[in-house]
């Protein structure tokens, strides 16, 4: 047996392990730079559709708006109900079938209030319309820009894309980091254990300053 007995368990050094604690930061850093981003793309993309609706010329049901179009540039109507209700618009002046209802549904808050586009209009040529809008219920009426649904669809998907793959570039980083320190440590400990121990093993025959058995 060796003398003394077995040595403590070897301890790495904490500043020794690799790879080291700053990968902890980095994976921090890179979660928050990708959230970030995230959180970029979904502002401008909510500023956008917010600022396609003409909020501050609105008018209530059963009122009228002089808007200004261009020929080829398509314009929505978005109204701001309590309910679901039957929208019908009336531009008197253009020429019939300049104004549709569109495929899709698409809404926008702005402030208190939730403007839904229910009709678009593509003029055939420029100038000043008057536009008269009524609807069964309590309602506002506001003309915007026509929304590009596909692109603010993108948009968000890829900003909730973005908020996916900081939390899992944080968890692999953090990861890789803790099972390689894990690994590096037990390397550690078993080249540790495998060296000579202190002190060696005792000498063969009887201690010194005895004297010699009958068969020395």
């Amino acid at each position: 047996m060796p003398y003394g007995g077995p040595p403590p368990p070897a301890v790495m050094p904490a500043k020794d392990v690799r790879p080291r604690r700053i990968w902890y930061v980095v994976a921090a850093v890179v979660a928050l730079a990708l959230a970030g981003t995230g959180a970029t793309v979904l502002l401008v993309t909510v500023k956008s559709a917010v600022r396609s609706v003409d909020t501050g010329r609105s008018f209530p049901s059963g009122g009228s708006q002089k808007v200004s179009f261009t020929k080829g540039k398509t314009k929505a109507i978005f109204v701001s109900q309590s309910g679901k209700g039957r929208v019908n618009c009336n531009i008197p002046d253009m020429r019939a079938g300049s104004m549709t209802r569109p495929d899709s549904t698409f809404q926008v808050t702005a402030g208190s209030r939730t403007w839904e586009r229910v009709l678009e209009v593509e003029p055939g040529s420029s100038g000043d319309y008057a536009l008269t809008c009524t609807s069964e219920r309590q309602a506002e009426f506001a003309v915007g820009d026509r929304p590009h649904v596909g692109a603010t669809a993108g948009a968000t998907f890829a900003a909730i894309g973005l908020f996916f793959a900081a939390v899992a570039a944080a968890v692999a980083i953090s990861a890789v980091t803790a099972v390689r320190r894990g690994r590096h440590r037990r390397q550690y400990a078993a080249a540790s254990a495998a060296s000579p121990q202190w002190g060696g093993p005792l000498p063969f025959g009887p201690p010194s300053g005895l004297p010699p058995g009958p068969l020395s």
